[in-house]
């Protein structure tokens, strides 16, 4: 079972990559953010939960989440593997992942950072928001805010993944084609 963790700032092309390495190797792609929506639309004990906190502008604890992200693992005990995409954004929740997973006899085979050029992500978010309307891709400095909030979380979790011998970078800069063959590569060896 090949388990893998995409990160990337936004605009990095995480969606993108996700659903090419869907579709290859045939793992499930588990973004969180479309979890949390589909728990929350369909008003699950766990949605309703989730936002609560989020009504209250808080964050959502990590065991809620955690919960909603096992629940789809458990959906398709057949898979040959699943992309986390948006999960985990700090130690805490790395751990707990490691600890559900292990529960399961199942582990991170890898951790896949698209690693863009922060100039680059503003000019491709700015143009995505032009097409999109999305309010959050329309702003450089909110751009470049989600870019600090990403750098304070996500470097501890580079440490983290690297001591497990399980991080890879990967240049998002390049063409589609050129990151899709780079993870192939990476995959296949896991």
């Amino acid at each position: 079972m090949k388990n893998i963790i995409l990160f990337g700032k936004p605009g990095a092309g995480k969606g993108t990559q996700a659903v090419f390495l869907r579709d290859h190797f045939n793992l499930i792609h588990i973004s969180t953010g479309d979890v949390f929506r589909y728990n929350i639309k369909n008003q699950t004990p766990l949605g309703i939960m989730a936002k609560q906190y989020m009504d209250n502008g808080d964050l959502v604890p990590d065991e809620v989440t955690i919960q909603m992200l096992e629940r789809e693992v458990d959906k398709k005990p057949d898979a040959a593997g699943f992309i986390f995409d948006g999960f985990p954004r700090t130690i805490s929740q790395a751990e707990a992942l490691d600890g559900f997973l292990s529960k399961k006899q199942m582990s991170i085979a890898a951790t896949l950072a698209l690693d863009v050029d922060e100039d680059i992500l503003v000019s491709r978010l700015l143009s995505r928001g032009k097409d999109s309307g999305r309010a959050d891709d329309q702003d450089e400095e909110k751009i470049r805010n989600r870019f600090a909030e990403y750098n304070a979380k996500t470097a501890p979790l580079i440490a983290y993944y690297t001591a497990q011998e399980k991080f890879h970078a990967i240049d998002g800069s390049r063409s589609i084609e050129a990151i899709a063959d780079h993870l192939t590569r990476i995959v296949d060896q896991l």
